[in-house]
């Protein structure tokens, strides 16, 4: 079903370039993931949660304004917004944790940049009565005090991190070392499809379902796979979810948004997969935004879920295979992409789901009106608004 040349590597991404005191503890995470993976009973509970705790499956929903506006093809939203918490990140959440309890741990950490994730951990820890960490950088936690607040309603502790440009990048940063010194009692329960082996791996797997269940629901509505997908692209575990059903299926094209910034000729963009270079980052070989001398670039992005100076070794190999077309999306045209939906279709998406409507907006011209694509929705708007709000530029 998946492309690995070998366990933990896309092509020559991925790995784990980690302390060698925590591969003991990744290798004891791979070896129960697949242990559990293959387990009846660990499927039909994680089917459970997902179906009558979360609301799966989401609905594919033809959004006839918005393509109307667009011109181009029949737009299909994949809408992970629906979910219970507000975004995809649940479906990660909810496996990680089956198996945080399978390997005897109390205690979960998790990094977030627009905070769902951290929302997301928050609420699995709650639902299974476990103490619960978010490290979140500086910057995000003033721009998505939302998210902040709901974190610590459901009982987590939110540590904010103060380094370097105090957003995702830093978090992470901070999660590990705390993990590293308290790898015993402790489950990291990363957010993305980065970091090292299983993660990567491990996150995409859980992320499955939203493929899965737009593949089922566009063959019943259209008769036959769509013509192209879109996603935004941060660390990229939205993104793999959809694409990983329709990988195989050479006359789906697939695309993928990641953040522009203020624009490539500026530093102030998060573009990993236009600009990079290939790295090292967060225990994980993958292309990496860095200077000359090899240090990690600060990045920006009005999205704070985007703003990450790295990328999934499997969107990587996607990349240099050719299988994924990646495009970089500016600040100004992922919100003018969110007003238009919200104002065609009375949906206002996340900042980071914004990007990838404001590239199908770009692309729309390419394709006829006898065509169809799925845009995932990754997750809902609430968060933003007190940030957009503040643009004098918008609406």
């Amino acid at each position: 079903m998946f492309f690995v040349e070998k366990a933990g590597f896309f092509g020559s991404y991925g790995g784990q370039y980690v302390p060698d005191s925590l591969l003991p503890i990744l290798n004891n995470i791979a070896e129960e993931y697949d242990k559990i993976k293959q387990e009846e009973s660990f499927k039909e509970e994680l089917a459970w949660l997902l179906k009558n705790y979360v609301g799966r499956p989401t609905i594919l929903y033809e959004a006839k304004r918005f393509s109307e506006r667009l011109g181009g093809p029949k737009i299909y939203l994949k809408r992970e917004d629906l979910n219970h918490t507000g975004a995809h990140k649940i479906n990660n959440c909810l496996g990680q944790v089956l198996l945080a309890r399978r390997l005897g741990k109390r205690h979960v950490i998790a990094e977030t940049g627009a905070g769902q994730h951290g929302v997301a951990t928050a609420t699995v820890a709650a639902l299974f009565g476990m103490k619960c960490t978010i490290f979140m950088g500086r910057e995000d936690v003033e721009r998505q005090a939302l998210n902040v607040y709901r974190m610590k309603m459901l009982g987590a502790e939110v540590v904010s991190v103060s380094d370097g440009t105090g957003t995702l990048k830093e978090a992470v940063d901070a999660a590990i070392n705390y993990w590293v010194s308290n790898k015993e009692d402790v489950f990291y329960i990363i957010g993305s499809v980065v970091g090292p082996h299983p993660y990567p791996c491990m996150v995409r797997d859980f992320h499955y379902v939203i493929g899965q269940e737009s593949r089922e629901q566009i063959l019943v509505k259209e008769g036959r796979l769509p013509d192209a997908i879109f996603a935004c692209v941060g660390g990229g575990s939205n993104a793999i979810g959809l694409f990983a059903a329709f990988l195989a299926d050479k006359t789906v094209k697939i695309y993928g948004a990641e953040a522009g910034g203020r624009g490539l000729d500026t530093l102030d963009h998060a573009a990993t997969l236009t600009l990079g270079k290939v790295g090292v980052l967060h225990g994980s070989k993958s292309y990496v935004l860095q200077d000359e001398q090899g240090g990690i670039m600060p990045v920006y992005s009005i999205s704070a879920g985007l703003d990450y100076p790295g990328i999934g070794p499997e969107h990587a190999y996607l990349k240099d295979s050719g299988r994924v077309d990646y495009h970089a999306i500016t600040d100004r045209e992922a919100v003018e992409a969110l007003e238009i939906l919200s104002l065609t279709e009375g949906i206002i998406p996340a900042l980071e789901s914004a990007h990838a409507l404001a590239l199908l907006r770009k692309l729309a011209g390419e394709f006829s009106r006898q065509q169809f694509v799925i845009v995932n929705l990754s997750g809902r708007g609430d968060k933003d608004v007190q940030q957009l709000a503040q643009l004098k530029w918008v609406l």
